[in-house]
């Protein structure tokens, strides 16, 4: 009973201290998902070959409120894949706040988030490259096949014209994408500190149960049963840490810190891994937000374990180099 009380008090502590951020970036996705004038879409439209850079310093303040807004905006088909992987790789949530509370570790800081910056501005565009790329082959494929079956050209475009329509607040819909586009349950609803407030209870709800699990496994097994887990194998150091950053709490971030900063059990380029694979609340609102297709989430998080244990294998070999 004692370690249940624990749990479910940190649980309630941890999930009542992230609302505030979860709801002023909601707020902010309520209004950008609700912009009649579409400037912020026109914004990222006209600058999508920075859009990966502005992910890449923005994922760099510390907490994890750029990300979980860039993840919503990803789920309303807004930004780039490359531009989500980039603020998720830039984020390391509570890492810095730590860091900067320990003087010694105040060069090492900067180090990291050099290297997190360097690492999200060149998975984000090299992502980006592939699914442009991709998109292309597919497009020019479809191109072929389609006007095999048509006419001409005139009514190629017709047809296309039928297929789409305009909804109510703005938003264009093909026929065949309205379970994709998240515009369900009164997505046009004009209070959106209302709508902030429903993503905001959706999200504190899931949360907190996750939260709970996890405190009840982080009380039965200390510390130090991962100490010994983590052994002088750095490669061994990446792949668990790179696990660890998957989990969607900033508890993640802190324990990883620790390991680094205080425990000296963790590596330098295992806490780049680490730092690199999550993005605190996140990657947790991707998947929420993304419940009708739970294949692309996981798709996303396994991009995303990939590019944590590379980007590891990558900093350890210049570290190795350096030392």
């Amino acid at each position: 009973m004692e370690i249940f009380y624990h749990a479910l008090m940190h649980a309630v502590e941890d999930t009542l201290r992230v609302v505030p951020i979860l709801f002023l970036a909601y707020l902010l996705v309520s209004y950008l998902s609700h912009d009649h004038n579409h400037k912020f879409s026109g914004f990222l439209s006209k600058h999508k070959k920075t859009s990966v850079l502005y992910a890449s310093i923005l994922g760099c303040v510390p907490q994890c409120g750029f990300s979980s807004v860039t993840a919503d905006l990803y789920s309303r088909q807004k930004v780039t894949l490359g531009t989500l992987v980039a603020v998720f790789v830039a984020t390391s949530d509570e890492a810095i706040p730590l860091m900067i509370a320990n003087p010694d570790s105040i060069l090492s800081m900067l180090l990291l988030i050099g290297v997190k910056l360097v690492l999200a501005l060149v998975w984000g565009y090299l992502i980006d490259f592939v699914v442009d790329l991709f998109k292309k082959m597919r497009k020019k494929k479809a191109e072929n096949s389609h006007y095999e079956t048509l006419d001409d050209k005139h009514e190629a475009h017709e047809h296309h014209e039928i297929l789409h329509h305009i909804h109510e607040c703005g938003h264009i819909h093909s026929d065949e994408c309205e379970e994709d586009c998240h515009h369900e349950n009164g997505c046009c609803v004009d209070n959106i500190f209302l709508d902030a407030f429903k993503h905001t209870f959706e999200i504190m709800l899931y949360l907190f149960i996750f939260t709970f699990i996890m405190e009840i496994v982080l009380q039965v097994y200390s510390i130090d049963v991962f100490r010994t887990i983590l052994t002088s194998n750095v490669y061994i150091q990446i792949l668990i840490a790179c696990v660890v950053g998957l989990i969607p709490n900033c508890a993640s971030s802190v324990f990883l810190v620790e390991l680094y900063m205080l425990e000296g059990v963790l590596s330098f380029p295992a806490l780049v891994a680490g730092l690199s694979t999550g993005a605190g609340v996140g990657l947790f609102i991707l998947i929420s937000r993304n419940r009708k297709h739970p294949l692309k989430s996981l798709g996303i998080v396994a991009l995303q374990f990939a590019i944590g244990v590379i980007s590891g294998i990558v900093v350890n070999l210049f570290y190795m180099l350096a030392v």
